[in-house]
């Protein structure tokens, strides 16, 4: 099966490539199709974020097409940035200064947060899958680590004791929200192949 992934991302890139492995999936990026299109996140939720998305790729590509939305909801914060986690600024530094701003001087036990991730799967004539998985954990008063991307240097696993950027791509690909999310669409794919090799 050939399938287009619906972003530019090249962590999000590799994390569905590494979850899909083995599958006999070919994963297109976007930017490698003819003339890819733009695509805006500005719907209200997770979900209609990510069928958009995957839709548009589907339908310009006539392929399969999977992307996912996911954000942060810090409960301190009434849930924000939430679906609005990329927009929060202009870049991921920025991003997390605004949000260690926000949260200057409350206390740690009241800065809960979670990661939520839903992955669309759409077929270029309109069908569309989601898959939806989250992953708890504390926000730091610093960022800590060098791997990984967006809010991951302040989103500490409790279990672990580490952030996502501490804890390397291994044990975060077995943990986080997307892999949580494309766990279940790997299940999804698996399913589907196997339908289609018996027909």
């Amino acid at each position: 099966m050939r399938l287009v992934a619906a972003t530019r991302n090249r962590g999000k890139i590799r994390e569905i490539s590494e979850a899909l492995s083995g599958l006999g999936v070919e994963l297109i990026p976007l930017d490698e199709l003819p003339d890819p299109p733009e695509i805006e996140e500005k719907r209200e939720t997770y979900e209609e974020n990510a069928a958009h998305k995957a839709l548009i790729a589907a339908r310009h590509s006539g392929l399969p097409a999977v992307a996912d939305d996911s954000g942060l909801e810090v409960e301190a914060l009434g849930g924000a940035p939430g679906v609005r986690s990329a927009r929060f600024a202009a870049s991921d530094a920025e991003r997390i200064a605004k949000l260690l701003k926000l949260l200057k001087g409350v206390p740690f036990e009241r800065r809960r947060a979670r990661f939520v991730c839903v992955v669309a799967f759409a077929t270029p004539d309109g069908q569309v899958e989601l898959f939806r998985g989250e992953c708890h954990g504390y926000i730091t008063e610093e960022p800590r680590g060098e791997e990984g991307f967006g809010y991951d240097p302040v989103f500490l696993v409790p279990e672990y004791g580490k952030t996502f950027a501490e804890l390397g791509l291994e044990v975060k690909n077995r943990i986080s929200h997307r892999a949580r999310a494309l766990r279940k669409l790997r299940g999804f794919l698996e399913r589907r192949l196997s339908d289609e090799g018996s027909r």
